[in-house]
């Protein structure tokens, strides 16, 4: 994936930050229709190039989530995963410097932001990241970085096939009652409609961490692994990418059922389906970004409802492109309309402006006066 991405993708500010958040919430109506890429803008002669590059990580850089600091946009955080069995969290800040770093993870793979959830009495935002090798779901709170998970949350219990265990894909889901859910994402599973399962996060009665199971859901091609999710909230979707295959979309509100909703960015991939953002321009409209991996470019597709049409390829400088993320919302003097996040396999990130990455026929976000 992002792989999340946004990642959750889903990172415009949440109800969690009160007054950052302009966007409403609103659900598409259902179809199945797919979509195909037929005369679609490309932009193939020339690589769009980042504002800005980070410091290298020392393994393999894999997936990146951004953190939005509600009381200075500009100390915003972008934290991204070192994928070893000697891995790491790296916390960036958004001149692409190290600022911390977590080791001591054994192969973490994708990782999401989420805001508000209440521990202690506290509302505490964190970051959660999936440790392959453990079978656990990792969470330190933002910005400190600060273990709340008393040694990692065991996910996928009970399942023995090779690989049913180990986490991949992660993304946090938060509702319009404020509860939220981790939907996590492994290396390979069954193809009988429950290769995700989602979690309800709490307060173990000790200020850390419970996930509760909820849930299992989503279709599996069993052609490659399911890596890449990301959250919708406020129009209440979750998308993953079935690699190989394609995006395929559900509710993300497990009482809202188990109906796949939608499968779409079927053709014109070269290998992977990968890393899912999710750029949002008002209520219930925007961009979903999907990477094309193989081929270092960004399929972009509609937001709405469950009909996603492909709208425009950009070409990127970031190489074999897995996790990306997105912001929508102005950060500093470089980012005035968003912040675009993706990996690139040299050990680095790449931050991207919205307005290079949207060219003359996207929009950007409002921007709050």
């Amino acid at each position: 994936m992002t792989r999340l991405v946004m990642k959750q993708h889903n990172k415009l500010f949440s109800t969690a930050v009160p007054g950052l958040l302009w966007l409403l919430a609103c659900a598409g109506q259902a179809d199945t229709s797919r979509t195909t890429n037929v005369n679609v803008p490309t932009d193939t002669i020339q690589a769009i190039q980042p504002a800005v590059i980070t410091e290298p990580v020392k393994f393999d850089s894999d997936d990146p989530a951004i953190w939005i600091n509600s009381k200075n946009p500009a100390q915003s955080l972008i934290i991204g995963t070192d994928k070893s069995a000697e891995g790491a969290l790296y916390v960036f800040d958004l001149q692409g410097k190290i600022k911390q770093i977590v080791s001591g993870l054994q192969r973490p793979n994708n990782v999401d932001i989420a805001y508000g959830l209440v521990l202690n009495g506290k509302r505490t935002d964190f970051a959660v990241t999936t440790e392959r090798i453990t079978h656990k779901l990792r969470f330190f709170s933002l910005p400190d970085m600060q273990p709340i998970d008393d040694g990692g949350i065991p996910v996928f219990e009970g399942e023995t096939e090779k690989q049913y265990r180990d986490g991949m894909g992660i993304a946090v889901y938060t509702n319009k009652k404020g509860q939220l859910y981790a939907i996590v994402g492994r290396k390979t599973g069954p193809q009988d409609g429950s290769y995700l399962w989602q979690y309800l996060l709490s307060d173990n009665g000790a200020g850390k961490v419970k996930a509760t199971l909820v849930r299992k859901f989503g279709h599996y091609s069993g052609k490659k692994e399911i890596e890449s999710i990301a959250v919708d909230n406020e129009a209440g979707y979750v998308y993953y990418s079935d690699e190989q295959y394609g995006v395929r979309q559900y509710y993300a509100d497990p009482e809202k059922g188990n109906q796949e909703l939608s499968v779409f960015g079927t053709t014109g991939f070269t290998e992977d389906h990968e890393g899912i953002s999710i750029y949002k321009t008002a209520p219930a409209k925007g961009y979903i970004l999907v990477s094309d991996q193989g081929a270092s470019k960004f399929q972009i597709f509609s937001r709405e409802g469950t009909t996603h049409k492909l709208l425009k390829v950009v070409k990127v400088s970031a190489t074999h492109s897995d996790g990306s993320d997105v912001v929508n919302v102005p950060l500093n003097d470089t980012f005035r309309h968003g912040l675009f996040v993706v990996m690139s396999d040299d050990r680095t990130f790449h931050y991207y402006r919205w307005e290079d990455i949207a060219g003359k026929q996207l929009q950007y976000a409002p921007t709050k006066k």
